[in-house]
């Protein structure tokens, strides 16, 4: 099989299970966050290693973020399809949002309450982490955009799992300062 169809060399691309549609169409954009967040969770595991965490006493974060990338995988396939329901399309569920908040409170409970902003940084790993929570919250914003589209249905539970996934990233970030000796960089106010 060729990589390359050249049907999309007009503009268009095919839905899962439906039409051919502009390629900065509200659901192509939606989709196509989510698998840059998908990459950019590749990069955490690449660029900071398989055994984040296991030298600095906190537990892998490999695993996780293994689960993570599937999990993205799927509700880039769920938005992509305009009839998920219609098709055998895996489906972002309350199961999967029950297993993020469980992993934020795991690690919340290992951390010092947070008492003022903070900025992204610290070690290479929160950094990374950062920057996916970024690309996580876009997706959020484009998947809250394409829901909002006359004749557009996207799950609540899309929303949802995205809003709680940039949280549990945040925590991360500061989880993998911790772990590593280092203390979140504390927001300092400019000026008066």
């Amino acid at each position: 099989m060729k990589i390359y169809t050249k049907t999309g060399d007009a503009g268009q691309t095919g839905l899962f299970a439906g039409p051919r549609v502009p390629k900065d169409h509200a659901r192509i954009e939606a989709y196509g966050i989510v698998d840059e967040l998908n990459a950019f969770l590749g990069v955490v595991r690449t660029e900071c290693g398989e055994d984040i965490g296991l030298q600095a006493n906190l537990p892998s974060l490999a695993p996780l973020l293994a689960t993570l990338q599937n999990e993205l995988f799927d509700l880039g396939a769920e938005l992509a399809t305009p009839n998920p329901a219609e098709t055998r399309v895996p489906r972002v569920g309350d199961a999967q949002i029950t297993a993020l908040e469980q992993a934020i409170d795991h690690f919340e409970a290992l951390l010092p309450p947070l008492k003022t902003f903070i900025l992204p940084g610290g070690t290479r790993t929160a950094a990374a982490l950062h920057v996916a929570r970024t690309v996580c919250r876009r997706a959020e914003r484009a998947v809250v955009h394409l829901a909002n589209q006359p004749e557009e249905h996207v799950s609540p539970n899309v929303i949802v799992y995205l809003n709680r996934l940039s949280d549990l990233l945040f925590v991360l970030a500061r989880a993998a300062n911790q772990a590593a000796g280092r203390d979140d960089i504390l927001w300092q106010k400019q000026g008066g």
